[in-house]
């Protein structure tokens, strides 16, 4: 199991890779402001950090719990990354649509470009922070 420090540092690291690539990408995009992506892209960092953290917590429990482990087959890593970026859709949405001052549908259709964007991200990102910084065993 990861210690909490580690789980800090994927974390941050993931938030901050992940802002420094959706920034750009979002003002082209979407015609948005970098202001307006900044904006967004950084509460929802916050955001997702914490959710980060609780829901790699819960899921390696979960894992552990199922399997008697918590190493990841490539299908658990596909579930993981694409459970994850679900429960952050839900929790994004309201404040995006409210942020922007658009509806709700439009801030779930922004949101899930965001998401595609993100499940390919999360899954090529864990996958090299495993091979980098190895779980203890």
């Amino acid at each position: 199991m990861r210690t909490a420090s580690d789980r800090i540092r994927h974390t941050v690291l993931f938030e901050i890779i992940a802002l420094l690539l959706v920034i750009p990408l979002g003002t082209v995009l979407f015609g948005l402001s970098a202001a307006d992506v900044g904006a967004v892209g950084a509460g929802s960092a916050v955001i997702a950090m914490v959710w980060n953290y609780l829901y790699n917590l819960g899921f390696d429990h979960a894992l552990r719990r199922l399997t008697g482990s918590t190493d990841k087959s490539w299908p658990v890593r596909v579930l993981h990354a694409v459970l994850f970026e679900g429960g952050l859709l839900i929790i994004l949405v309201p404040p995006i649509a409210w942020y922007l001052g658009i509806g709700l549908l439009e801030a779930l259709k922004l949101d899930l470009a965001l998401a595609f964007f993100y499940v390919v991200y999360a899954f090529l990102f864990n996958l090299a922070y495993d091979l980098v910084f190895p779980a203890p065993a």
